[in-house]
């Protein structure tokens, strides 16, 4: 429920209200904003604004970032949605597989979960090669303009994705519905998802979607970077996550976490065979 749906509730907190409204709105602009912006766009005063603004920057919320005007979330709020026990679950349960497939593939590989009209990534394991691209801790992207996104949208019920739709065309009006739906379609009946990434050339997005419940409640994602003067090796590498996929969902549904992270964790005590390029790591 968002702030203008809770207003319409019994009982009122105006100051919890305005707080709430600033931090919303924050989140959902890409840019950081002046107290005059954010007194216009919430249709506020700029006496009401400044008392919570004040506030919510002592409290560590929001913050001036240097060399920059106006004012951004920080990243005390994610901080505290990671401290959720299904968040710590979810980490715990796919870290030590996602190292193992980081190792088995020497790409890089990052968890993603949708966040309303968005993903974030929450955790990530870096190629252990001297090449690969990895995704930042905390980053987000639309929903619909990122393969993770288009594997979470895959993979929930039908009702579920009327519900996301709505939320997309409220945020984004020229969303491609049609596009969305036929991509949901391809990748559903693929399993897993292989497309161009929409921000780096030359890197193949493979994503796959983790299950509990018969739904996706994150996507495992290899930005997958194709070494000069090596063989392509995506064929393998799409079929390794398709497995850590399957095996991080089996942990989740049945709870044999020991089993599987002793699996892992002798997995990734074999040798393994370095890369032969010496690039810098791309940022």
């Amino acid at each position: 429920m968002t702030v203008a749906e809770a207003e319409s509730s019994r009982y009122r907190a105006p100051a919890l209200e305005k707080g709430l409204q600033i931090l919303e709105l924050l989140a959902r602009t890409p840019r950081p904003m002046t107290m005059s912006q954010l007194s216009e766009s919430l249709e506020r005063s700029k006496g009401e604004i400044f008392r919570m603004v004040q506030v919510l920057e002592a409290s560590g919320y929001i913050a001036r970032r240097p060399g920059e005007e106006g004012y951004a979330l920080t990243n005390r709020l994610f901080t505290l949605g990671m401290e959720q026990p299904p968040v710590r679950d979810l980490i715990g349960a796919a870290l030590p597989l996602m190292q193992h497939l980081a190792t088995e593939i020497q790409q890089s590989c990052h968890l993603a979960v949708a966040s309303r009209e968005q993903i974030v990534v929450i955790a990530r394991v870096e190629s252990p090669g001297e090449v690969g691209f990895a995704v930042r801790f905390g980053a987000r992207r639309p929903l619909h303009q990122s393969t993770s996104g288009h594997v979470l949208f895959a993979f929930q019920t039908a009702t579920d994705q009327s519900a996301w739709l709505q939320m997309l065309r409220d945020h984004y009006p020229d969303l491609d519905e049609a596009r969305l739906l036929a991509q949901a379609r391809g990748i559903s009946n693929q399993g897993h998802a292989r497309e161009p990434s929409a921000y780096i050339d030359g890197v193949t997005d493979l994503s796959a979607p983790l299950i509990a419940n018969r739904v996706a409640i994150a996507a495992l994602t290899v930005p997958y970077v194709k070494r000069a003067n090596e063989p392509s090796q995506i064929e393998q590498a799409a079929l390794a996550l398709r497995r850590t996929a399957e095996d991080i969902s089996h942990t989740l549904d049945f709870g044999n976490h020991a089993a599987i992270t002793a699996r892992a964790t002798l997995a990734l005590r074999a040798p393994t065979v370095p890369a032969k390029s010496k690039k810098s790591r791309p940022a």
